[in-house]
């Protein structure tokens, strides 16, 4: 029985989707199925994954978006289609490692985790390539929240992230952008006291075809999950504080 959906987002990824299925399957080692979600008929992911789907033991499924264009909306769409306890979101250009599932996997069975993040700031992971503004705000943003908030991880703009279905059935989305609906869902687990834990990861830049980060047109969209964390965090002490006081 399968106990992890992989949620893929894809777009025109003809050239990466074969070797990014070959890799998964070879290294991701517990009972798992694969959504493959992609925006129009015409991408060109889709003829290719129809072609190899059925060579591997595991079920490979396109999924299409019933959201509307872009990858908010696709990985909206794989996230709510998975049925298995455990589903995690990640890229077919492999800047993410796949055997770091099967760790995120145990870490989520053994620490009873609701949300596990896939951490490149905490000790062990690293970040390999990439724009450099990119990559210095996404540093700046995890390392300050973790330790503004307190929230349990260094990497909180990742999407590389393993969710309980059952947690993220009680979160509403509300993300407009892109990539951020990652932090949403982190933040917003956080302040409803669901468990976050986090492991080391290695994320590479990619080496075929064309990134989808919008880093300008998304950075608004982060900074507001950023600031709501540390507002509500702020203003849950000054409760707790006020309450005690009373008493």
């Amino acid at each position: 029985m399968n106990e992890l959906t992989i949620v893929i987002p894809v777009y025109n990824e003809a050239g990466n989707i074969t070797t990014a299925i070959n890799r998964i399957e070879a290294e991701v080692t517990v009972p798992h199925e694969v959504f493959i979600v992609y925006d129009m008929d015409e991408d060109t992911t889709v003829p290719v994954v129809r072609k190899i789907a059925g060579n591997y033991k595991n079920s490979i499924s396109l999924v299409k978006n019933k959201y509307g264009r872009g990858v908010l909306n696709a990985i909206k769409t794989g996230l709510e289609a998975a049925k298995t306890e455990f589903v995690i979101v990640t890229m077919a250009d492999l800047s993410d490692p796949p055997e770091v599932m099967n760790a995120m996997l145990r870490q989520a069975q053994t620490e009873k985790s609701d949300l596990v993040c896939g951490s490149r700031y905490m000790k062990g992971g690293k970040q390999i390539g990439g724009p450099f503004l990119k990559g210095l705000f996404s540093r700046v943003a995890g390392v300050s929240l973790h330790w503004l908030t307190r929230i349990p991880t260094h990497d909180i703009s990742n999407s590389f992230k393993m969710y309980r279905k059952a947690m993220l059935d009680t979160i509403a989305i509300e993300s407009k952008g892109g990539f951020e609906i990652g932090m949403e869902i982190t933040v917003k687990a956080y302040l409803a006291g669901y468990k976050i834990t986090e492991v080391p990861t290695t994320w590479r830049d990619r080496t075929d075809g064309e990134s989808n980060f919008k880093l300008w047109a998304w950075l608004p969209n982060y900074l507001h999950w950023y600031w709501l964390c540390v507002k509500s965090k702020k203003h849950k002490k000054i409760k707790m504080t006020c309450s005690k006081k009373v008493h």
